[in-house]
């Protein structure tokens, strides 16, 4: 209840109607009413009950899947099997490097330019035409304040003056193929782990460029960094082989939850891009040297996302040792063979395993999810290592109040944004003031550049949007599903749309 002189006002007058009270029993001014506005808003913040903790290995749902209609698990290797160290970004980081300076002739002066891990996280854009780096939310919009140039901050301001809005135009982001017309995309989406060292590497020689006065095309220097990283990673998967346990994180349970899936006589599949002699040495650390007898079928350099789109590239024997490939036509997939490329609709055709089914597990959405569920029906899981991060900083108590106290500011900026009284003004200017830090605050606990990889200030990211669009569930490891029976159903939770905040709903 709101005391006012000998009175009393139900609580459940609206806002203007209070504040026509105050006015007239107590002779508020603007000023004094929002402040009171604002203390009262505070004190119920203060006395709100905190979130509970995320499970930091929940399984996350997207879509309502039943586990007991699959009858098939397939899954990719990097980063989905094998969970890699900090050691093997700073690897990849300086074969790159090393191979501008060998291959491409860079300046010297770049040996010295050592790795920032922390920098940036996984899901950016890379304007490959202005040499920014940046974030962008699901509908397009930058990320003010996430994006750079080299190591260097770029300012609103200046971003608004290259771009002439907040938001990008579709075919910039993602190209446009319609008929006639073919152009190009002129950004990069971002979307392994493979690609933070990349992107490390290409902004800090163009930091060094910068600061030199050394001219670059920017998208020239793209091109080099991209082809110098990806050109060593078979030297990386070479020395990776030698040395797993320096780059890999081990990881008991997995034989666990091989063995739980086939003591339940479902059927399991591997298709990677990566090498035999590379996988091999990684799941013999992980799994044991049995490793391939918990597989029905392993197929080895897939070349995804063309194994799950193209339609006539013909599957072959790999010859594990003699290294090589055989040449005789593949007309059944056997247990304890390896098998090099090939296509989707080959492995449908030659095993029966088709729609939902099958759950294939990838920590890619595009090239390892995407085009299964859009084309084939396939259920899918996305493994995302940075959920362990995301979830932790989640469960801090700062952040929890500092996330309460915004929505709960937010929402009286926008009950109170129409006061036109010069004192009103400046005290609500004094509440965007405080908004605007604590979105700020929101967003560096994750990484101080450019946030969290699932969220903007406020929307979900584009990284997200793929994500929830083509991942059925999602969790930071495979190991968690040892949490959940194999007739498991999982519920997505009821979202809230715009118009039911407020509602019963909620």
């Amino acid at each position: 209840m709101y005391t006012l002189l000998n009175g009393t006002v139900n609580k459940n007058l609206s806002q203007h109607k209070l504040k026509l009270y105050f006015n007239l029993f107590r002779n508020y001014s603007s000023r004094e009413f929002l402040n009171d506005v604002y203390s009262r808003t505070k004190l119920k913040c203060k006395s709100k009950k905190l979130p509970q903790d995320v499970n930091p290995k929940g399984v996350f749902a997207c879509n309502e899947l039943d586990l007991s209609e699959v009858k098939v698990y397939g899954f990719d290797y990097d980063y989905t099997l094998a969970h890699y160290k900090p050691s093997l970004e700073h690897l990849l980081y300086n074969l790159g490097r090393n191979m501008l300076l060998e291959k491409y002739k860079y300046p010297a002066e770049i040996s010295k330019l050592e790795y920032k891990p922390h920098f940036a996280v996984r899901g950016l854009h890379y304007d490959i035409e202005k040499g920014l780096l940046l974030k962008l939310d699901s509908f397009l919009q930058i990320q003010f304040g996430a994006v750079y140039r080299g190591l260097t901050p770029v300012s609103t301001e200046e971003v608004l003056k290259i771009y002439k809005n907040r938001i990008i135009p579709i075919a910039y982001v993602e190209g446009d193929n319609r008929a006639h017309k073919e152009n190009r995309a002129k950004m990069v989406h971002l979307a392994d782990l493979f690609s933070v060292p990349e992107m490390g590497l290409l902004c800090n020689v163009a930091e060094y460029f910068i600061r030199n006065h050394i001219d670059y095309h920017p998208e020239i220097l793209f091109l080099d960094v991209k082809n110098s990283v990806q050109s060593c990673h078979p030297i990386m998967h070479k020395i990776v082989a030698q040395n797993v346990d320096e780059y890999i994180r081990p990881n008991s349970d997995l034989k666990k939850y091989f063995q739980l899936l086939r003591d339940h006589d479902k059927k399991l599949f591997l298709v990677t891009n990566s090498p035999y002699h590379f996988v091999n040495a990684g799941m013999e650390m992980l799994v044991g040297s049995d490793w391939r007898d918990y597989f029905d079928v392993v197929i080895v350099n897939a070349n995804k996302p063309k194994f799950f789109t193209e339609v006539s590239r013909p599957i072959r024997v790999f010859d594990k040792n003699a290294n090589t490939h055989i040449w005789e036509k593949v007309t059944s997939l056997e247990k304890g063979i390896i098998y090099y490329e090939g296509t989707v609709k080959q492995l449908q055709e030659l095993t029966g395993w088709c729609g939902h089914q099958v759950l294939y597990f990838g920590d890619h959405p595009y090239s390892d999810l995407a085009d299964v569920t859009l084309e084939h029906g396939w259920r899918t899981g996305a493994i995302i290592n940075e959920l362990t991060h995301e979830i932790k900083t989640l469960n801090t108590q700062t952040f929890k109040e500092n996330a309460n106290w915004l929505q709960m500011l937010t929402q009286i900026i926008e009950d109170h944004q129409d006061h036109k009284e010069p004192e009103a003004v400046e005290v609500i200017a004094q509440w965007m003031a405080e908004r605007d830090q604590l979105r700020n605050d929101t967003k560096s606990v994750f990484n101080k550049q450019f946030g969290s990889v699932f969220r903007t200030y406020h929307n979900p990211t584009y990284f997200s949007r793929r994500l929830f669009r083509f991942a059925d569930i999602y969790t930071s490891n495979i190991r968690n599903l040892l949490n959940y029976s194999l007739t498991h159903t999982f519920y997505p939770r009821r979202g809230v749309m715009p118009h039911e905040y407020g509602s019963y709903f909620v």
